[in-house]
């Protein structure tokens, strides 16, 4: 990969919303795992970005959309739906702008939304510092 790309794609990572920040840092804060942002600005989705991770049980998997939704909740940031909540085998929450995935691990390798929105371009993140 050439040096501008890669250079390209760490500037890109720095620039995410600052909402879409504070959703992955909620979710790591609760240990989600498998964390992707795809850009889907022009891959003509409904939606800017998703969101996409995963909680190791049931119990994990409501607990990071749990503390996503408390964390926006407490920057004025509503969800305008919620669905799956209750079963917390795959929680959405749609953010207008961007929608916020967390999955339980067979589901997301069963619905493989990476591999369906192959043509969104996947964004690069700097690793969490160390705690």
């Amino acid at each position: 990969m050439a040096k501008a790309e890669k250079q390209r794609k760490t500037t890109k990572s720095k620039r995410l919303p600052k909402d879409i920040e504070r959703a992955i840092q909620a979710a790591e804060d609760k240990k989600a795992f498998d964390v992707t942002v795809l850009d889907l600005r022009k891959a003509g989705g409904f939606t800017d970005y998703f969101v996409i991770c995963s909680g190791a049980n049931t119990r994990q998997v409501r607990a990071i959309a749990d503390a996503v939704i408390d964390t926006l909740r407490d920057h004025g940031i509503k969800p305008a739906h919620v669905e799956g909540h209750d079963r917390s085998e795959w929680v959405l929450l749609d953010y207008f702008d961007f929608i916020v995935h967390v999955f339980g691990r067979e589901t997301r390798m069963f619905y493989g939304l990476e591999r369906l929105w192959g043509n969104a371009e996947p964004v690069e993140r700097e690793p969490p510092p160390a705690r």
